[in-house]
């Protein structure tokens, strides 16, 4: 892995000097546009609305156009600002873990120690672990300040960045402001088939299976063509039912739990050894 960026995570007088990695890679796979007539490869341009020349991106300044006037921002402007030039990762305050909503959780970066002694970094590490506490960083990283938390994962620390509150929707469906009433009954069949389903998350017990199909389908037509049958690389699609029985929640619930029940009794049900032959009177 290559470091993304230097700096020292600072609370009180502590500095802690690290290196930032990005903690996640994207694995899907690369498509790019062609003409669906002839396959000529589709490129966008940069081209000046004024000169019409394409241009590199040395030569390209960002600009705010408020409807009236336009200001340019030059990288020298942006790289003056007191938030960009800072190299801290300032611990604002220590929570409780759970107080931390994870729907604000955005990227997560990987901290390595960039000094002689990782002391600070380990004593911080274990801080974090025995108080149960999460910090709260805020840091500028790529022109824009983050918010961060800062906790431990396998002996590692690391900054996973957070949404701003303003950048939280506010869920309100009317749906939900309609009064429901849930029996005991409904409650218990529900619990049921959770219990059904009970079990220890192992996050490589799951693959994304679009992208593998998708490699499928690439392999499938560079070595057959484009003339490639997909019915028969995949299957005919199913048919949606029509006209389907319509149940009531109860159950629904009750044939969910059941089916789960059949299907954990099928795999676990131990093979039957044949029957030996008995010996024949004589």
């Amino acid at each position: 892995m290559r470091s993304i960026w230097k700096g020292a995570i600072t609370f009180g007088l502590v500095n802690v000097p690290v290196k930032v990695y990005s903690a996640t890679e994207d694995h899907d796979v690369k498509l790019h546009q062609v003409h669906d007539k002839d396959g000529g490869r589709i490129r966008y341009q940069r081209k000046c609305e004024i000169c019409g020349k394409v241009i590199p991106f040395e030569h390209i300044d960002k600009a705010y156009d408020d409807g009236d006037r336009t200001v340019v921002i030059t990288d020298d402007d942006l790289q003056a600002l007191p938030s960009e030039r800072s190299r801290e990762i300032d611990v604002v305050e220590f929570v409780p873990s759970e107080q931390i909503d994870p729907i604000m959780f955005d990227k997560p970066y990987f901290l390595e120690p960039d000094s002689k002694s990782s002391k600070a970094y380990v004593l911080l590490r274990r801080t974090l672990e025995q108080t149960d506490r999460t910090a709260i960083v805020k840091f500028a990283l790529r022109q824009k300040t983050r918010l961060a938390a800062l906790r431990v994962r396998d002996d590692v620390l690391v900054i996973q960045t957070l949404l701003w509150d303003d950048e939280v929707r506010e869920a309100s469906f009317p749906a939900l402001d309609e009064k429901v009433t849930i029996s005991d009954r409904e409650l218990k069949m529900s619990a049921a088939l959770v219990k059904e389903f009970e079990a220890d998350f192992e996050p490589e017990k799951f693959t994304d299976e679009y992208q593998e199909q998708l490699r499928e389908l690439i392999e499938a037509k560079l070595e057959k063509g484009d003339a490639l049958d997909t019915e028969a690389t995949f299957g005919a699609p199913e048919e949606p039912e029509e006209g389907g029985e319509v149940l009531d929640l109860m159950e629904a619930l009750r044939r969910s739990v059941e089916r789960s029940r059949g299907g954990k009794d099928e795999e676990e049900a131990p093979k039957k050894k044949p029957a030996s032959k008995g010996k024949k009177a004589g």
